[in-house]
């Protein structure tokens, strides 16, 4: 016998046009009730039909997700974070991977768009890329960028870090240990690295570290970060301080680093950005620039919903702090 509204609402004893309006995904329903409704209908192995309710509302309860790199366990937890949000308000998540490449943004934008979806979160490997911008437009629905920033023209929300106050942190740390040749590496030219080289720029000057100070740009993969730090450590004067700016860049830098048979704490000292299982484990610790990639895809999400429920877009900044561990020690005299 096929399970009805009418026999969720008697099993969590509420009203049917409160079951109605929590299996419709309507924004404004208290937590504690679409908890309530959600646990009575799975208990009786109630469905909906979607593909009913979606002609009917001109809605799919979907949310397309485009991420860098789903392999990288910061994207791993960001999209996490987004997903639970999601899920209980009522949407499934549609993830799709570029791995970096931007040609992929566009192609999964078009799949977005095939598919209906209600909205979509974006973590883009290219904030100008002409296909993907194009496709965006094409897509009207609402739009939220994480850690991206778009042409004003799309309108988008977003959640954004405030990679400054971390970098600063870290430089200030660093030279307070005696460093005075400190390299920065970055990866894509997109805000994430665009603010962490304008703060390190702006911290070195303020400690007059002049030429003493160097960046670094490239892509965000092991491979620039290995051939970055290959570069670094075998110049004729190389810094006794990196910051990496990022967890793939770190990996890179490691492979170099014990190649050329170079500790870290001991002979460099080391800081990175994001601060996941490896920073923490390796021997030693290693310090970082770090934020809370949950709250990152959390903030997205809900950012999304409001959009959803008719809400204005606008941006939220979320704090980066400085975390300083063995792998920062002061300069060693007379060089390595």
């Amino acid at each position: 016998m096929r399970t009805t509204v009418r026999d969720v609402a008697r099993e969590a004893g509420v009203a049917i046009s409160s079951v109605s309006r929590v299996l419709s995904g309507h924004p404004n329903v208290r937590e504690e009730l679409r908890q309530r409704v959600l646990e009575a209908a799975d208990r009786l192995g109630y469905r909906t039909n979607l593909i009913a309710r979606s002609f009917r509302t001109d809605t799919t309860r979907s949310i397309g997700f485009i991420v860098g790199d789903i392999s990288n366990p910061l994207m791993a937890e960001i999209a996490l974070g987004a997903e639970r949000v999601l899920a209980a308000n009522g949407y499934a998540t549609l993830l799709t991977n570029s791995e970096g490449d931007p040609n992929l943004d566009a192609h999964n934008v078009g799949i977005f768009e095939q598919r209906r979806v209600d909205g979509v979160l974006l973590s883009l490997a290219s904030e100008r890329h002409a296909r993907t911008l194009a496709a965006l437009r094409a897509l009207d629905v609402p739009r939220v960028v994480i850690d991206r920033r778009l042409p004003p023209d799309l309108a988008a929300s977003a959640v954004w870090s405030d990679h400054a106050v971390g970098v600063r942190a870290a430089v200030d740390d660093l030279v307070s240990c005696g460093h005075h040749r400190i390299a920065l590496v970055v990866g894509n030219p997109m805000r994430p690295s665009r603010e962490r080289q304008r703060a390190f720029e702006k911290a070195a000057a303020a400690h007059d570290l002049g030429d003493g100070a160097v960046v670094v740009g490239g892509s965000m993969t092991i491979a620039h970060g290995e051939a970055a730090a290959d570069d670094l450590l075998t110049a004729h004067d190389p810094p006794t301080a990196i910051i990496l700016g990022g967890n793939q860049l770190l990996v890179g830098a490691l492979r170099s680093m014990r190649r050329h048979r170079i500790s870290v704490g001991t002979d460099v000292s080391l800081v990175t950005c994001d601060d996941l299982p490896l920073a923490e484990l390796h021997d030693p610790p290693i310090a970082v620039i770090t934020r809370d990639l949950g709250a990152l895809g959390r903030t997205a999400a809900e950012l999304l919903v409001e959009r959803l429920g008719g809400g204005a877009a606008r941006t939220i900044t979320l704090p980066t702090d400085y975390v300083h561990r063995p792998s920062v020690v002061p300069r060693r005299t007379g060089g390595r």
